[in-house]
């Protein structure tokens, strides 16, 4: 087992953030002091993972809320806490049953660095999370920003986040006319976040510059006019709080197809276990064919049944196929374009060796561990919901 190091020894400079003389000018202590009169006042106060220090329930929140609002994650904090109470249940339980529980909340690879963190806890820090935050930090699932979240939150600990909000708040308040996400912007805001920290109150700074974030100097139609940090804010002071911070230079989207398989029979539907690396990685999911970028939707029958028929040979003869309504999902580097084909099968087979597949009655398919467009199409499609079929093809 690790030795769980003390809060106060980290590094000078590094994830907990020892402010160098070269970066004391950057203290603003009048900034830090407004921020925490504003949060104890004004804050979010009752969201279902505050008023607490178990680390479990901070950093569950803390990874849930990686790329996620609010909103979205608190029914999810709350079904993966009824079956996930406590560290060492998360850890003890399967990976289908992990990803199942985070079904739909999208970004899966962190449900898997999740159970891997929760079982890595357990083992070598006798499922008590660490206090220090280049400890957490080494975790699976965990960066220095939410690193020094949970620590802060769990432990007290004086240690500088700076998430996408955090940086947006900083980008206005000293000016930056730089896009935030190129290394020498985002290290000078490290500096300035850890100069800012308060000798005292930091749970309510940290909380404080989340909340100020996300209700106030939000991306479009931030309230200025009731910001407490507004006197502090060049862009304010400058009227270029729409322009900063400077955006990511855009790029065309890549778009990409795919042909999905929906092959049902005797109350079941063929699934297949996606690598845990890429897009939906663990999940359950359609088998897929590949379609090429400058096919038709519409691909003749000789052409797709030649497609298809190699997919499903291993599980049956194919008795007929229908195309179902195309849907397309975004992902954050590409948009995917799916076209989905049900199958109806003359004779099922039941080979050996294809361990990847899996036939999957049809009546739990709410709890699958499922990529959500995926779901919604079975659970449409199994209850005759709004899908738009058009003639078999034999």
């Amino acid at each position: 087992m690790k030795r769980i190091a003390s809060s106060g020894s980290s590094k000078p400079g590094n994830i907990a953030g020892t402010v160098t003389a070269a970066d004391a000018s950057l203290a603003d202590p009048s900034l830090s002091r407004a921020v925490i009169d504003w949060q104890k006042q004004h804050g979010r106060h009752a969201l279902p993972w505050q008023n607490t220090r178990d680390a479990y329930r901070i950093w569950l929140s803390e990874i849930m809320l990686q790329q996620t609002q609010v909103a979205a994650v608190i029914p999810y904090y709350q079904r993966f806490l009824a079956r996930f109470p406590d560290l060492p249940s998360l850890a003890a339980a399967s990976t289908e049953e992990v990803m199942a529980h985070w079904s739909g909340l999208g970004y899966y690879s962190r449900a898997r660095n999740l159970h891997r963190c929760a079982q890595r806890v357990c083992t070598e820090y006798g499922g008590v999370f660490p206090a220090d935050p280049a400890l957490l930090a080494d975790l699976p699932g965990i960066g220095r920003s939410t690193a020094a979240a949970i620590s802060a939150f769990s432990y007290g600990t004086r240690a500088a986040i700076l998430d996408g909000n955090v940086k947006r708040v900083f980008c206005r308040v000293y000016g930056i006319d730089a896009y935030p996400g190129t290394r020498p912007v985002e290290e000078l805001l490290w500096r300035r976040a850890e100069a800012l920290l308060p000798s005292e109150g930091v749970e309510a700074y940290t909380q404080g510059l989340m909340d100020l974030g996300a209700t106030l100097c939000t991306r479009s139609k931030p309230s200025c006019m009731v910001c407490p940090l507004a006197r502090h804010c060049a862009a304010y002071a400058t009227d270029r709080v729409a322009q900063l911070p400077v955006r990511k230079p855009r790029k065309a989207i890549p778009e990409k197809r795919a042909g999905m398989l929906v092959v049902m029979d005797r109350g079941q539907v063929l699934l297949q276990q996606r690598p845990d690396m890429g897009i939906w990685g663990g999940l359950l999911s359609l088998p897929e064919f590949e379609v090429a970028a400058d096919d038709a939707p519409d691909a003749g029958p000789g052409t797709l049944g030649a497609r298809i028929a190699p997919h499903i040979a291993p599980f049956g003869t194919i008795a007929s196929y229908e195309k179902l309504q195309p849907f397309s999902h975004g992902f954050t580097h590409f948009k995917l374009h799916v076209l989905p084909y049900r199958i109806a099968l003359a004779r099922r087979l039941h080979p050996a060796g294809q361990l990847d597949h899996v036939w999957y009655d049809i009546g739990k398919l709410a709890q699958a561990p499922l990529p959500a467009p995926v779901k919604k199409l079975l659970l449409a499609l199994t209850s005759e919901q709004d899908l738009f079929f058009q003639d078999p093809v034999r």
